[in-house]
């Protein structure tokens, strides 16, 4: 097959990196929602910091975070805080914030890719996607790690607005997307629309690249046991889309599992000064933190090492079936566009 030119090749990555982010976005969108349930509840334990450091029972929640907080908590796992939304806000409910939510990540994983496949084929010498794999951990790390820099910053208020909106529960403070981003600009100017946006990209830089470097990694170790399976009969090592799916599942978990706090932090400044009924946490007030290492101490005083992990079940349950559901999607889709357009 002919290799497309490069603004073919940019289109072709650009709507692939959409219509999957987009399938993986409504699919798992109840888990985005319980999880972001799970994050912005503030249970104070008022632990000193080094007490909060070094209690490592509390990392397990579920357990003594649990045990300690429950009478308090309105979310205390997974299955009830699934009940509890159901029979609050109805069906509905797992999808609130769904339509800001694709328009942040539809453009996210379209710029995602492009840039993704612009930077790979520099550092490989090829705009062919089969000598992509050959790159280094190192190189596939960075490459992934850049392309989610440029990604989160070009859709950034979206993700705002869609964690607001997700997070207000009932009775909703904001309607729609328009009423909130209404009064996040009277009330913090356009900056509001940035809040949290220095933990993102301190998150997403080990988060895009552990999820595309082990998504390489776990690929190439696949071709290689197709090819000892076939006794070197499958030249090219071809997967199948469950081995695909396998593969964003692994690289989705990994990543999730080492940057989850940071997830939380950036959700804590997101929702600052939100006003909302008392059972879903205590209000972040406006300008509680004064930047991201100011809130990870004022979690750990607070809420012990277990606050930083609040929703991380949740949260991997979503993130892995999300990140493998985006890569085959982009690598089907992909493929069929370039069939359609070379």
């Amino acid at each position: 097959m002919e290799e497309p030119g490069q603004l073919k090749r940019a289109l072709i990555d650009a709507t692939a990196g959409a219509i999957s982010g987009g399938i993986s976005r409504t699919v798992t969108s109840p888990l985005d929602v319980i999880k972001i349930r799970f994050q912005k509840e503030v249970i104070a334990l008022n632990l000193p910091v080094h007490m909060a450091l070094f209690n490592w029972n509390q990392l397990l929640p579920g357990l003594c975070f649990r045990r300690m907080c429950m009478d308090h908590q309105k979310y205390t796992g997974m299955l009830q805080a699934t009940k509890d939304i159901f029979r609050e806000e109805g069906l509905r409910g797992f999808w609130r914030g769904n339509v800001p939510a694709l328009l942040m990540v539809m453009p996210y994983t379209s710029i995602q890719f492009t840039v993704l496949h612009k930077l790979k084929t520099f550092a490989a010498g090829s705009s062919k996607t089969e000598d992509h794999i050959h790159l280094s951990p190192y190189l596939s790390y960075i490459s992934g790690a850049l392309a989610g820099c440029a990604a989160t910053v070009g859709s950034y208020p979206f993700d705002l607005l869609r964690t607001i909106l997700a997070s207000q529960g009932e009775p909703k403070v904001y309607p729609n997307m328009r009423s909130a981003f209404i009064d996040i600009i009277k009330t913090r100017g356009f900056r509001g629309l940035y809040a949290g946006l220095s933990p993102t990209l301190v998150e997403i830089i080990p988060y895009a690249g552990l999820q595309f470097g082990t998504y390489d990694t776990f690929k190439r170790w696949a071709m290689e046991w197709n090819r000892y399976r076939s006794s070197g009969s499958v030249a090219d090592g071809s997967l199948s889309s469950f081995q695909l799916f396998i593969c964003g599942l692994a690289a989705g978990t990994c990543a999730k599992a080492v940057c989850h706090p940071l997830d939380v932090v950036k959700k804590r400044f997101q929702i600052e000064g939100l006003q909302r009924h008392p059972r879903y946490g205590a209000r972040v007030e406006h300008r509680a933190y004064k930047n991201m290492y100011d809130a990870l101490y004022r979690i750990l005083q607070k809420e012990g090492s277990a606050g930083l992990y609040k929703g991380i079940v949740p949260s991997i349950v979503k993130a892995a079936p999300a990140g493998a559901v985006t890569f085959v999607a982009y690598e089907y889709t992909s493929d069929w566009l370039e069939s359609i357009l070379t």
